[in-house]
């Protein structure tokens, strides 16, 4: 095999939030760093990332502790969250964004000067540390220009299709250059897996086209295990018309910053089967959530913040029942919450406060849809956003079960449990990717270097190389496209046995198809030969995704079972699915008891639960 070989001490694959502050953590340990990125430095997919860093700060309303957003997790994360990530998610964020801000990053403050914080759904306090909504991009500006003064080599534009093992230890990568085809070997004394979620399995996506599931795939493969596969988030506002970009991600942070959901009749649809607490008594009760938008510390939260699952089952709803949008969604607009605003504020323009608070999306409904959102309702709809689970890793260095093998951000998993809340994942990747570049450093320091085995590179080349060797065959972007209607329609918000039985047959059908791929052309330029290698990713992980989703027979957080719509907390409340790879290349799955959780954090619970600890806690 003809090709590069590159060695560090730590490689990390992946360059968006997680893997950079992974690395830049690693590299301020004195070890040395290769960074690789499947696309170019800077346009990995956290730049998508609108709404908001959740931290505890209590910048706007000083109830706010880690307690109470460690509540907040698991209650959103329906209890089966691995509890010690939780809790130091909680206890790090405002570390974390503090340390964001003395690199250099620019956030939106409060009349006094602080770093100032929105609603988001799912939080009880006003906590998403914010730029406009462009957070994701400035987080990226930020951990960018603060890394490259650390030496960290920088491998952009390389696809990694297979991890290398020496007894049992992972000890490099194989890669492949996107544009030349030529392969290279990175070797390692650690490698850290950054690669973020699967939203490309599905045909209605917010993800951008790298997120094929390349982390858990590597890992797989490798023989770590995956956790909660079965927890696929939609998120309940992305873009439904026109059709070109329809799944185009809508800021949760619309919602944060006053606005309300409508069906075709003009009825706020959310006030229909929520908890008694957020029911109006009243007409005028409608109103309060406008007051809590406002930081009114008594008023109400409005329904519309609710968690992200919520939400979008109610969406669902709404459309399936012949109340949605014309395009098969619903109405979010911003007009009432400007209109009782401008009542109140002497000489309020809607156009320029919409401007400045939300410019992305303001931007994004001008240039894509024609739609004026400070004059005009946005029709949105679910779409796959988030990939809750993930490789298992331990909660404290971001080890998995394989040595010397790390993960982090999208492809890891255990924080989020059944359901991540908004603005957690931006935290989560500065506070878990910090832990998992200390802790890859630390373990590269206390090891010699290990061989690359020259067979298992030579074996994954020829395999990468095979769909060129066919003198004809199925075409691999049509293998994807039926990959993602399939998941979508039997695999997707709403599920039942019997589809997804049927999914797991088409399954086999499409890996078959997959296995007959055809490249014609050479390995230069060739997106039809990236797709081919991509369909084994996406295949694995939607096989992990329906084979869990089968096993959990309850509707907990993301996962709706139309069959099994309750939750059965005795049988599923204090488990995870567990997904791994056999000795005969198959998956095989397996159930397995949540540690106990210490007194003091059930706790913090029972004091947000106003005295009562949930069942899956007791």
């Amino acid at each position: 095999m003809d090709h590069q070989t590159h060695e560090h001490d730590v490689i990390v694959i992946g360059a968006g939030g997680a893997g950079l502050r992974a690395a830049i953590e690693a590299s301020a340990a004195g070890v040395s760093v290769g960074l690789v990125c499947k696309s170019l430095l800077g346009k990995a997919h956290t730049v998508m990332a609108e709404g908001g860093i959740a931290a505890a700060l209590a910048n706007v309303d000083d109830r706010d502790n880690w307690k109470v957003h460690f509540a907040d997790t698991m209650r959103g994360g329906q209890y089966v969250n691995n509890w010690r990530m939780a809790q130091l998610h909680a206890q790090e964020a405002p570390a974390r964004v503090n340390e964001l801000e003395a690199w250099g990053a620019v956030f939106d403050r409060t009349p006094d000067g602080r770093i100032l914080q929105r609603n988001f759904g799912g939080h009880k306090y006003p906590r998403l540390a914010h730029v406009g909504d462009r957070t994701g991009l400035e987080l990226i500006r930020t951990l960018q220009d603060h890394g490259i003064h650390k030496g960290i080599a920088v491998y952009m534009e390389r696809t990694v299709v297979r991890l290398l093992l020496d007894a049992g230890r992972v000890t490099g990568a194989l890669a492949y250059d996107r544009e030349r085809g030529r392969f290279t070997v990175f070797k390692a004394k650690a490698v850290i897996l950054a690669c973020g979620g699967v939203g490309k399995a599905y045909k209605i996506t917010s993800n951008s086209w790298e997120c094929t599931g390349d982390g858990h795939t590597l890992a797989y493969d490798a023989g770590a295990e995956l956790i909660d596969m079965e927890f696929v988030q939609f998120h309940p506002t992305g873009m439904i018309w026109p059709p070109s970009v329809r799944g185009i991600l809508v800021t949760e942070g619309v919602r944060g910053e006053g606005g309300v959901l409508r069906n075709k009749d003009g009825h706020r649809f959310m006030f229909g089967d929520i908890p008694d607490s957020y029911k109006p008594q009243t007409a005028a009760d409608e109103e309060e959530g406008f007051r809590y938008v406002l930081g009114d510390k008594e008023a109400r939260r409005p329904p519309e913040l609710l968690t992200r699952d919520h939400v979008a089952r109610c969406i669902v709803r709404e459309a399936r029942e012949g109340r949605g949008s014309p395009h098969g969604g619903v109405f979010l607009e911003l007009q009432t919450f400007a209109e009782w605003f401008g009542r109140r504020v002497k000489g309020f323009k809607a156009e320029l406060h919409w401007k400045k608070k939300l410019p992305s999306m303001h931007h994004q409904f001008k240039e894509l849809g024609g739609l004026d959102i400070t004059k005009e309702p946005m029709e949105v709809g679910p779409t796959t956003h988030y990939m809750m689970g993930g490789v298992r890793v331990d909660s404290d260095t971001q080890m998995s079960r394989v040595p010397g093998l790390f993960a982090c951000g999208e492809c890891a998993a255990g924080i989020n449990g059944a359901n991540r809340l908004g603005g957690n994942s931006l935290s989560d990747l500065l506070v878990l990717g910090k832990l998992a570049g200390e802790h890859a450093a630390r373990y590269a320091k206390d090891r010699p270097a290990a061989g690359v085995p020259a067979d298992q590179a030579e074996a994954a080349a020829r395999r990468a190389l095979e769909p060129f060797d066919r003198p004809a065959g199925e075409n691999p972007f049509q293998v994807m496209f039926d990959l993602q209607d399939m998941m979508q329609d039997l695999v997707g918000i709403v599920r039942k046995e019997d589809e997804m039985v049927r999914a797991l047959d088409g399954l086999e059908k499409l890996k078959a198809r997959a296995a007959a791929c055809h490249v014609a052309g050479n390995r230069e330029y060739n997106p039809g030969w990236h797709t081919a290698l991509d369909l084994h990713n996406l295949l694995t992980v939607s096989e992990g995704i329906t084979r869990a989703a089968l096993v959990r027979k309850e509707s907990r957080g993301a996962q709706f079972r139309d069959d099994y719509p309750a939750k059965n907390t005795k049988e599923f409340g204090r488990v995870n699915t567990v997904v791994w790879r056999g000795p005969d290349g198959s998956m095989h799955i397996r159930l397995e008891p949540i540690p106990p959780m210490p007194d003091e954090l059930k706790d913090a619970i029972r004091a947000e639960a106003g005295g009562t600890l949930p069942e899956e806690l007791r």
